[in-house]
């Protein structure tokens, strides 16, 4: 009678752990879950990030120029532009998307790889980066535009500059 008792009550306590288990979700989950509902948006990207890439900065080569060649084997890569043209096709875009949004963190601008590596050093940035230190301070307009990215900003459909 005992050895039912028990059993039983192992039996009971074994199909109690799934339960529990099943309504509360490990911390790691909760934190991908909530990167996965804070994304980058691919309208703001094309209309007010990709831009930047190609601007001539004082002092600097264009990301463009460095990021674009097949002998870079940085991690970041934007397409070549095709002859004659000055913006990237959509497929382009959506490549260069692709390339830019894996080396941010959504919501998370101070770590996220895209905005650090280029950063000096006493702004926060990474030590070394070939192309030189495109953005002197966290305040800079182009380096903010990168961040509002980053945070999720939304835009109201594309245009290309």
């Amino acid at each position: 009678m005992k050895i039912r008792r028990v059993i039983g009550t192992i039996l009971v306590a074994a199909l109690a752990v799934p339960v529990v288990m099943s309504t509360s979700k490990p911390a790691a989950q909760v934190a991908s879950e909530s990167a996965a509902a804070q994304s980058v948006d691919f309208e703001f990207f094309t209309a007010r990030v990709e831009p930047i890439f190609l601007k001539k900065r004082p002092g600097h080569a264009r990301c463009y120029y460095c990021h674009s060649s097949e002998e870079n084997p940085a991690a970041f890569h934007l397409q070549k532009l095709s002859p004659g043209s000055t913006f990237w096709t959509e497929e382009q875009s959506r490549l260069n998307f692709e390339s830019a949004s894996s080396l941010v963190v959504p919501g998370q601008p101070t770590v996220s790889r895209l905005l650090i590596h280029p950063l000096a050093p006493d702004a926060g940035g990474d030590p070394v980066h070939p192309g030189g230190r495109q953005f002197a301070s966290q305040n800079d307009p182009d380096w903010l535009t990168l961040a509002e990215w980053v945070r999720g900003q939304k835009t109201e459909g594309s245009f290309k500059k």
